[in-house]
């Protein structure tokens, strides 16, 4: 940890288009059950699943939120949200850097100009994967012709060290936010690989760094206006799917470890199982509310779904940690043993937690619910 290393040169052969919902979900589930045998050993000798990644990316299922008018499939955001939780189930990691690919894919479509879109949405159904960052303070952005002169670093965030092009947030001048649309391969860009949280070991967690860098005016876009962008939310239903993962994950490895439960025991594997299930259908609710909004951009609708999307993010935190919990203290001693590695499902969901802004969304709900006219 704590190297510098470029971006690579990393072609890959021309993705698969998934032409359904239906072979987007099953697609998911193959590589979800591949990612899984090797999952504990990456996390334990911290391997970064590049492998993984790019089968992921070959299988197609990184362009299935494309729009329709840029040659994709547009699958619905409850069923988006399904196949996070399944690949996050299967490695926890790569879950979390699909979340941020799919989030930046969201600002894109919204925000971007049309051939902007057009551009990246084509590499996209190629098979590139995206990851957002945002640039701290002390970062220069100086306008130089129809572009900009950059020179900073980032903050830390998941799945740059995976990524093909980078979406940063920086301060133009005056005081304008941007987002930069920066290709890996770009001269002068950086990653340095400085995760060192004991979860999510191998999510690709880095800082990029900027020497100097020229940016075109046409690979810059506004970020989002509102705070309760679908951007926004369908990040929050993301960080969903990714505590849900980990909650199945840990239930799996639960019920192996239990092998036939007593009937004592029967009470606290349903309490979980119930958990595991209300999770599921508060992300279900939460992602047809943001298909609305998406169709809908209205600040109501928007808000809604921003509502509902934090509580299935507060929702599925808080069963992960149980459900992860609960693995050792139903299966007993035996499941604490150092090569079963199941300590990583815990890790994982701590470390994830933290990442919520929890005291802040449930502020903001207390806020939308307490409006005249709400129940």
């Amino acid at each position: 940890m704590g190297t510098v290393s470029q971006f690579q040169d990393r072609k890959r052969p021309p993705a698969h288009r998934i032409e359904s919902e239906e072979e987007a979900i099953s697609t998911a589930r193959a590589l979800a059950a591949a990612f899984r045998h090797q999952a504990s050993e990456r996390d334990i000798n911290r391997v970064l699943p590049f492998a993984e990644l790019d089968a992921l990316s070959a299988s197609g299922l990184t362009a299935i939120t494309v729009p329709p008018d840029h040659q994709g499939l547009d699958v619905s955001n409850a069923l988006l949200a399904e196949i996070v939780a399944i690949i996050a189930e299967g490695d926890a990691s790569i879950g979390e850097a699909l979340e941020n690919h799919f989030c930046v894919l969201e600002t894109l479509r919204t925000q971007a100009t049309e051939d902007l879109q057009a551009s990246l949405f084509a590499r996209v159904l190629l098979g590139d994967r995206f990851a957002g960052a945002t640039f701290i303070e002390g970062t220069e952005l100086t306008a130089e012709g129809p572009g900009y002169r950059l020179s900073g670093r980032t903050r830390q965030a998941s799945g740059i060290l995976f990524a093909d092009w980078i979406a940063a947030v920086a301060a133009a001048p005056p005081s304008r936010p941007v987002t930069l649309y920066l290709a890996g391969d770009d001269e002068g860009l950086q990653v340095v690989d400085d995760w060192d949280g004991f979860g999510q070991r191998t999510n690709g967690s880095a800082t990029a760094i900027v020497g100097t860098l020229y940016v075109s005016a046409d690979a810059i876009a506004p970020p989002p206006s509102s705070d309760v962008s679908t951007g926004i939310s369908l990040g929050l239903l993301l960080k969903a799917s990714v505590s849900l993962g980990i909650a199945r994950a840990a239930w799996s490895d639960l019920m192996t470890a239990i092998g036939d439960p007593g009937t004592t025991v029967l009470p606290r594997i349903g309490e979980r199982a119930i958990r595991i299930e209300a999770t599921a259908a508060a992300l279900e609710r939460a992602g047809r509310k943001l298909d609305i909004a998406q169709v809908n951009p209205v600040e109501a609708a928007m808000a809604d779904a921003h509502f509902s999307a934090s509580a299935a993010a507060i929702l599925a935190g808080e069963t992960s940690l149980d459900t992860a919990n609960a693995l050792f203290e139903l299966a007993g001693e035996t499941s604490a043993g150092i090569g079963l590695n199941l300590d990583r499902h815990w890790r994982n969901a701590r470390i994830y937690a933290l990442s919520l802004p929890r005291d802040r969304l449930v502020r903001a709900a207390g806020e939308y619910r307490s409006k005249p006219g709400d129940v």
